[in-house]
């Protein structure tokens, strides 16, 4: 078997050695050819380092883009490199942070042995951040199944058959939500426990704004639905409250108008053209082994 790990980064290179050591060292316990590949979305400090331990690596390469474009397009782009130019059985992005665990690698391989050509989700059984975003992770998730009547409990932490990226390729959505655009795409994913690790250097990045803005990319994928249910709330909200209108109590229907003209504009972020276009956005390729 041949698994790829996909590894997007900007300006983290200490987090990245240790990640790569980690890596290295499970790896030599895997029955599976490892390799992986690094998406650096035009970092401004230096990513290449001494990596002296590669030893259970079969290949490594770290890309470098011209231009910042975010998270989920840097792993929209990474996928359609691995999917043209490498040859894999399958992908696991993770974060190049240590938030995902790299002893959970042996999982996904060990799963996707038994599920064939399926994909796997790490679903979230665990966090290690504060009280306040624990909280706000929750609401987000409340959020997502309210108004879309999908449950997603995973992130980019994922095991990805070749034939499920093929189906995220030809899907414009996954230029502006990786995990939404998987759920459209798969109804039947395969979950395993996953918990979610400690960054090795320097606090999390994913703040509350963020994070807000991940769920209103996520729940945009299913817009359709969305403008559905929203409209049936505002109708039964309004009958609701017709007796005690007031600026309070007309307060929910505008925070509604606002998602709305939210996920409106996140979508349009989806574009199969630039998805198509992606790897034009490379601008050299460094194969540290």
């Amino acid at each position: 078997m041949k698994t790829t790990l996909l590894i997007p980064i900007y300006n983290d290179r200490e987090s990245l050695k240790k990640l790569i050591e980690n890596i290295n060292n499970e790896a030599k316990d895997l029955k599976s050819e490892i390799s992986i590949v690094v998406i650096n979305d035009a970092s401004s400090q230096q990513i290449i380092d001494n990596y002296q331990n590669l030893e259970n690596i079969h290949s490594f390469e770290i890309i470098n883009m011209r231009e910042n474009r975010g998270h989920a397009r840097c792993i929209a782009s990474g996928l359609k490199y691995i999917f043209e130019k490498k040859e894999f059985d399958f992908v696991i992005p993770m974060d190049g942070d240590g938030e995902d665990r790299p002893e959970e690698i042996k999982n996904f391989i060990e799963l996707s042995k038994k599920v064939g050509d399926k994909s796997i989700v790490g679903e979230r059984v665990k966090r290690s951040e504060s009280l306040f975003f624990k909280f706000c992770y929750q609401f987000h998730k409340f959020l997502t199944l309210a108004f879309t009547g999908k449950s997603i409990k995973f992130g980019n932490f994922t095991c990805l058959s070749k034939s499920t990226i093929k189906k995220m390729l030809d899907e414009k959505a996954t230029w502006n939500s990786f995990s939404g655009s998987l759920k459209k795409i798969e109804k039947d994913l395969i979950s395993t426990p996953s918990i979610r690790g400690k960054r090795y250097f320097g606090p999390s990045q994913m703040n509350f704004f963020n994070l807000l803005k991940h769920s209103l990319s996520i729940i945009s994928v299913f817009r359709k639905t969305v403008l559905i249910r929203s409209a049936l709330f505002i109708i039964f909200y309004i009958l609701l409250i017709k007796s005690y209108a007031s600026v309070i109590t007309s307060l929910p229907l505008v925070l509604l108008l606002i998602m709305i003209y939210s996920i409106s504009s996140l979508a349009l972020r989806e574009n199969i053209d630039e998805l198509n276009n992606s790897l034009t956005n490379i601008h050299e390729i460094d194969k540290i082994k």
